[in-house]
């Protein structure tokens, strides 16, 4: 594909019809400046669809067309036609020549023609587009785009590949898509914002057309309804005023009868209440005494306790400590050590002072020949110097003799009073000493005495806990039984009792209790109350009392749950049958004790019944005698032809066989806890004693301890007051010594200087060779007699240290010796102390033993008496309990007849108001006769009066629920339910659009990416090479600012020509601009290539070289595109295929003229030029 002609009329400058006719390869357009040549450039730009005015240097769009010149007259439209080889099919059209027309008028009146065919902008772009030539017009360029490459930002510059890769048109497409999602959202909203408007008009439509077609129904049913429960409360308001007539004579005839009951009542609880008084006092102080011995037995048994492990913890033994008269032997011996060690010590000393005495007399000497040298020595400086520096000297060494003097003076006082000091200290820490060890010994006795409270303490608390623990744990044992007891009486079946008739009738079930309350296993056989419960079946549940035979006629005709009565026939005689029973079984009512008003009821109900071990002598039992019903200690029933067996309900017989039981055993632990409860009364007084005694020897002990910790510290105060005087007494003796040695040296010097001057003053002294030789000779001998004095100081002090070690051990020995005595007499104190209270303990065991004894007799013999009389008192308080409980019972039930009594007087009186107030209101609302309804509306036996009201309510809440009726409410509802399924399809249909919409958009972003990144790969990869062609040696690259947002992200140019480190844009030279942005779209050229380019005088900026290496890449471009090349430059013309010359003469319109170049014309021209470019690469 190639352009192959461009026809030019009215445009611009051509005002006469113009045709170039383009050959593949390149095609160079020249001409002077302002002839016409880059309006060959705008032509091609304007007829592929440029829209931009200023892209075609003009003001307005208008501008393009021939405005006149010279005695040419404007012209009325431009037309320019752009004819495309199209043999290789590179556009999509079944055409093998494409001619693109595009004309424009004077009104701005467009027209667009494909091959005569009138098209559409959109349709030449979009055919233009797939063969890479983009809106944009990425293949014109010219100075303005090389700029726009330079000066664009990041963002902008991706645009000229997308155009290359075919992007935009994609990008046209999901803009319409979006736009058309704008407008379409608009549309979606109105329709909501109806169809909503819709809705809530239809649901207030609904409902009044629901409430039109059900009213009429629901008023009749109203009416009728109220008519029929009128009839119904009449006859029920006549009926109850004369029930209640009938229950006031009979509540009346119960109440004088209940009177007489409660005036004997009252007789047998005075009676109780005397006894009680008299057993409580004497009860209480039983119980009292019984925990005062209690108490005191566990006191007497702890004393007796603690005084038997007092007595067995006597153990006789001997001192473990050194014998004193052996430890006397050590010391005479350490004595005898020191003796011999004071004579080598006197021999030591006085060895060192005869060497020192030989000291000081070789010292002398020494001095003296030293001195007569040095005296020979100075008097020959002396004479030199004078005698004013000595006598100087001589007085100064007068007044630090006076100064010495003052400090020796000063510390022997200071020696004196350090000694007075350590006196005093050695003899307060001897003292502290022996206070120290003294309290160490008595320390022993306290801790003994502290160990043996505690061991006594702990016992104490041992037998505490263990009797608290029990104590617990019959407390447990009583909540446990408490707790059994209350579960079975909340288990145990509970008759019924409740009944919905009359207060007589309800008064008279209220009094009546279980039947399992009036009968009972005997002893012999108890825990057989399973085999009672499965005899009595569902008669186990059954209510007993005495009731009237008109009571019970009421009760009986009133409906309610099933109610079994025992009734009290104290008058009836028991019988019994008579058979032959077989070994190991009888009776079951010779197994029960049975109240006597009700033994009839009873036997009635278990007279056929045989208690038996097992099920064969059951099966023996019926088999004999097929009357009889047998029945195991398992509670197994069998009959002649049948059988009960399983587990069941447990029974309230079974219930109250375990409450007895249960509170039998409650009886015993009761008893248990009450006998603990003194026993743990004595064990807390022995162990607070026990306490209070360990609480004693803690603080003796405590205090004692505080006292060896005061002693010691004392002690170590002391001896660190005796080590600090020791060290000032030594540092004083040293600063004497020091001020001793400092007043010699003064001495001496103050000796030399009278010497000296005194040999000033002598004429015989002459100047003479001095000698060494003598006073050599007297410091060697000194030297070697000062060494036998030093071996001499040194034996001394080791002897000395021998010594004063050896009085060291003496006077330890004799202070141990002292402790020993000490210590061996205070155990023989402590041994005769602990056999006493030994002794006295063993005495105290014996005692309470016996006292013991004789507290178990008394203590037996009070808690009978304790139990005798509590069981009085139980007696008595429950027979109490009984009457109160039963005068109590009669009060209530006094009090409920005079109320039932008076309640069914007003009842009555209510009843008649109520009948005729009934039958008033119920002919002012219905308006019928009361005649009428009695009539006609009385209702029949079928009439269930809950079922009528529940329907005359539901009718009423229904018409009340209606409102206000519209008749028209049905039509309006059915045209605007129409009206609304209309809306409600378009909106559907909408929404699917739009949901179509956001696919499209899906599928265009995702070609977007694929083209752009692929076209990206590309680019990125050529951009080096070309670069690299434009500036050999240079380096340059291509970077996305944000790789990860491919769809966002811009393109930064990086370029380094060769000898520069710069890589920004704005730092190169214009030539290096140029170069930089014509590389740039040179890779995009070749990454997607372009059937042709227009290069608009790209190479003006150009040098020689440049302009070979950019003619360099035109070459390589026109293998694959052809090129339209505006330029001035001889070299791009050589290389040219066809070379049009473009003039203007003074008219103003623009002439072309064509040149076809041959090969031979351009290989010879271009041989010329090598020697120029070689000559223009070596400057």
């Amino acid at each position: 594909m190639y352009l192959k002609s461009l026809t030019l009329k009215g445009f611009k400058s051509f005002a006469s019809a113009t045709t170039l006719k383009f050959e593949p390869g390149i095609c160079a357009v020249v001409g002077p400046n302002g002839s016409g040549k880059s309006n060959v450039v705008d032509a091609l730009a304007w007829v592929m669809g440029e829209q931009g005015a200023k892209t075609l240097r003009g003001g307005k769009m208008e501008d393009v067309i021939f405005a006149g010149a010279g005695q040419r007259k404007p012209l009325g439209r431009a037309e320019v036609t752009l004819t495309i080889d199209n043999s290789d099919g590179a556009l999509p059209i079944e055409y093998r020549e494409v001619a693109v027309t595009r004309r424009m008028f004077r009104d701005g009146a467009s027209e667009y023609e494909i091959n005569g065919t009138k098209a559409r902008l959109m349709d030449i772009q979009e055919l233009l587009s797939d063969s890479g030539i983009g809106r944009e017009m990425h293949v014109i360029v010219g100075q303005g785009r090389l700029n726009q490459i330079l000066e664009s930002r990041p963002e902008e510059r991706r645009a000229f590949i997308e155009e290359a890769a075919g992007v935009l048109k994609h990008k046209r497409r999901k803009e319409k898509a979006q736009r058309k999602l704008v407008s379409m959202q608009a549309n979606v909203d109105r329709l909501n914002d109806l169809t909503q408007e819709l809705r809530r008009q239809l649901k207030p439509l609904a409902r009044q057309a629901k409430a039109a077609q059900r009213a009429a129904s629901v008023q009749a049913q109203v009416r009728q309804a109220r008519l029929q429960l009128a009839g119904y409360e009449l006859a029920q308001l006549a009926a109850a005023h004369e029930d209640i007539q009938k229950q006031v004579h009979a509540a009346q005839e119960q109440r004088e009868l209940v009177v007489e009951q409660l005036e004997q009542a009252h007789i047998l609880h005075a009676e109780a209440e005397q006894e009680v008084a008299r057993a409580t006092p004497a009860a209480e102080q039983a119980q009292q005494l019984w925990f005062q011995l209690s108490a005191l037995a566990e006191r007497v048994a702890a004393t007796q306790r603690i005084a038997r492990e007092r007595a067995d913890n006597f153990v006789e033994l001997s001192y473990q400590g050194q014998d004193p008269d052996v430890l006397a032997r050590q010391a005479e011996r350490v004595k005898s050590e020191c003796a011999q060690l004071d004579e080598n010590v006197e021999i030591a000393r006085q060895r060192l002072e005869n060497i020192q005495e030989e000291v000081s007399d070789y010292e002398l000497r020494a001095q003296e020949a030293d001195k007569e040298h040095m005296a020979q020595v100075r008097a020959i400086a002396d004479r030199r110097e004078g005698v004013v520096r000595l006598v100087a000297a001589q007085e100064k060494y007068n007044e630090q003799l006076k100064v010495v003097a003052a400090e020796i003076a000063r510390y022997n006082e200071q020696l004196e009073h350090s000694r007075s000091r350590s006196q005093d200290i050695e003899k307060r820490l001897l003292e502290s000493e022996q206070a120290w060890v003294q309290a160490q010994d008595a320390a022993q006795p306290l801790q003994e005495a502290h160990i043996q409270a505690t061991a006594e303490a702990d016992a104490a608390e041992k037998r505490l806990e263990q009797l608290r623990a029990e104590q617990k744990n019959l407390e447990k044992q009583v909540s446990r039984l408490e707790s059994r007891i209350e579960t079975l009486q909340a288990a145990a079946p509970r008759a019924h009792t409740s009944y919905a008739g009359s207060s007589e009738n309800k008064a008279a079930m209220a009094e009546l209790v279980p039947l399992a309350n009036k009968m009972k296993m005997r002893a012999e056989y108890a825990g057989q109350e399973k085999a009672l419960a499965a005899a009595l079946g569902f008669f186990a549940e059954a209510l007993a009392g005495a009731i009237d035979d008109e009571t019970l006629a009421q009760l009986v005709s009133q409906p309610g749950n099933v109610t079994t009565i025992a009734r009290q026939t104290p008058g009836d005689t028991p019988w019994r049958l008579d058979a032959d029973l077989p070994a190991q079984t009888q009776w079951l009512l010779d197994a029960l004790t049975i109240d006597s008003g009700y033994v009839v009821a009873v036997t009635r109900l278990l007279a056929d019944v045989v208690l038996v071990p097992n099920l064969d002598l059951a099966m023996e039992v019926i088999n004999n005698d097929p009357r009889l019903r047998a029945v195991t200690y398992d509670g197994q029933l069998i009959g002649q032809g049948w059988v009960q067996f399983g587990q069941g309900a447990i029974s309230t017989l079974e219930v109250e066989a375990q409450v007895e039981v249960a509170q039998s055993e409650l009886e015993v632990v009761q008893a248990q806890l009450a006998e603990i409860a003194g026993t743990f009364s004595g064990a807390q007084t022995a162990a607070q004693e026990a306490r209070v005694a360990v609480a004693q020897a803690t603080a003796n002990m405590r205090d004692h301890n505080n006292l060896i910790a005061q002693l010691e510290r004392d002690v170590q105060r002391l001896r660190g007051e005796k080590a600090t005087l020791q060290a000032e007494h030594e540092k004083l003796a040293d600063h004497a010594q020091a001020a001793d040695i400092r007043q010699v040296e003064v001495q001496k010097h103050l000796d030399d200087t009278l010497d000296r001057l005194a040999r000033v003053d002598s004429d015989e002294t002459q100047d003479q060779e001095l000698s060494t030789h003598q006073r050599d000779e007297a410091f060697a001998a000194l030297s070697q007699i000062k060494a036998m004095e030093l071996e001499a100081k040194l034996a001394l002090r080791s002897s000395e240290d021998k010594v004063r070690t050896a009085y060291d051990r003496l006077r330890g020995l004799e202070r141990q010796i002292n402790y020993e005595r000490q210590a061996k007499a205070q155990f023989e104190q402590q041994m005769v102390r602990k056999r006493q209270q030994a002794q006295l303990a063993q005495w105290v065991s014996d005692k309470a033993t016996v006292l013991g004894q004789q507290l178990s007799e008394v203590l037996e013999q009070a808690q009978r008496d304790r139990e005798d009389k509590a069981q009085q008192r139980a007696h008595w308080s429950t027979r109490l309990q009984e009457t109160k409980s039963a005068h109590s019972a009669l009060q209530a039930q006094h009090k409920r007849l005079s109320d039932n009594v008076h309640a069914l007087e007003l009842a009555s009186t209510q009843a008649s108001v109520r009948l005729e107030e009934a039958r008033t209101k119920i002919f002012e609302q219905l308006g019928v006769p009361v005649e009428e309804i009695a009539r006609d509306y009385l209702p029949d036996s079928d009439f269930d009066e809950k079922t009528v009201r529940e329907e005359l309510r539901e009718a009423e809440k229904d018409l009340n629920a209606l409102g206000k009726v519209n008749p028209l409410a049905l039509e309006e509802y059915k045209a605007l339910e129409e009206r609304y399924d209309f809306l409600a399809n378009q909106l559907a249909d909408l929404e699917r659009a739009r949901q179509d919409l956001s696919d499209v958009i899906e599928g265009v972003d995702k070609k977007i990416l694929q083209l752009f990144h692929d076209a990206w790969l590309d680019v990125e990869k050529e951009f080096p090479k070309v670069f690299s062609t434009l500036f050999p040696g240079g380096q340059g690259r291509l970077v996305l600012t944000d790789p990860q947002d491919i769809l966002g992200t811009g393109i930064e140019v990086e370029a380094r020509p060769p000898g520069k480190k710069v890589k920004r844009l704005s730092l190169l030279s214009g030539g290096e601009k140029s170069l930089t942005a014509l590389a740039m779209l040179v890779a995009i050229f070749r990454a997607r290539p372009s059937p042709f380019y227009v290069m608009d005088e790209v190479e003006a900026a150009l040098d020689d070289v440049n302009l070979r290496r950019l003619i360099a890449l035109f070459e390589q471009l026109r293998q694959d595109s052809q090129l339209i090349v505006i330029t001035h430059q001889k070299p791009t013309m050589d290389i040219a295929n066809v070379l049009y010359g473009v003039t203007m003469r003074g008219d103003g319109v623009t002439r072309v003229i064509s040149q076809r170049m041959s090969p031979e014309l351009r290989q010879s021209q271009t041989q010329q030029s090598q020697p120029e470019q070689q000559i223009n690469e070596e400057d």
